[in-house]
């Protein structure tokens, strides 16, 4: 919820850093009703569970839950339906073919409004194995050691 040169920033997918090795980072548009949009400026939305999918040439981002609007009326939106991503056609096509040729998976791990405008970031991913995960932890906790021991709380 940072607030710089016209970004804020509504949900980031800590999930997918920590289970994916991510690439090629792409931000794209998302196409939203009057509801959605007024519930992703309360900061209503989660990006755990979601991931995206390229049918018929378009892409398509599911799972993304975007609580409904407490003032909407019989009008108001599902949380979790299928929302398509504005992307130009050679990155569709570019995703595509790494996804069928490389075995990747594209997952969304950010949600922002820029100048108004609501941007989702998205990745190519590839699945870490445990031990992966397991580095991952402990160079976190490393981290975390070096900061304790210059700050010079034991």
């Amino acid at each position: 919820m940072e607030k710089t040169s016209g970004i804020k920033i509504i949900s980031t997918n800590k999930k997918a850093h920590f289970n994916y090795f991510l690439s090629d980072f792409l931000e794209c548009g998302i196409e939203l009703k009057g509801t959605e949009i007024k519930s992703l400026r309360l900061n209503n939305a989660n990006l755990n569970d979601a991931y995206i999918i390229i049918k018929n040439n378009e892409a398509y981002i599911l799972n993304m839950h975007i609580a409904q609007y407490d003032k909407g009326t019989i009008f108001n939106h599902e949380e979790l339906r299928t929302r398509k991503l504005l992307m130009h056609k050679r990155e569709i096509l570019k995703y595509s073919y790494r996804v069928i040729k490389d075995g990747y998976t594209i997952v969304p791990t950010k949600i922002y409004l820029k100048n108004g405008r609501c941007k989702v970031e998205i990745a190519l991913a590839k699945g870490k194995k445990n031990y992966d995960k397991r580095e991952t932890i402990k160079q976190r906790e490393n981290e975390i050691k070096i900061k304790k021991a210059v700050k010079g709380d034991y």
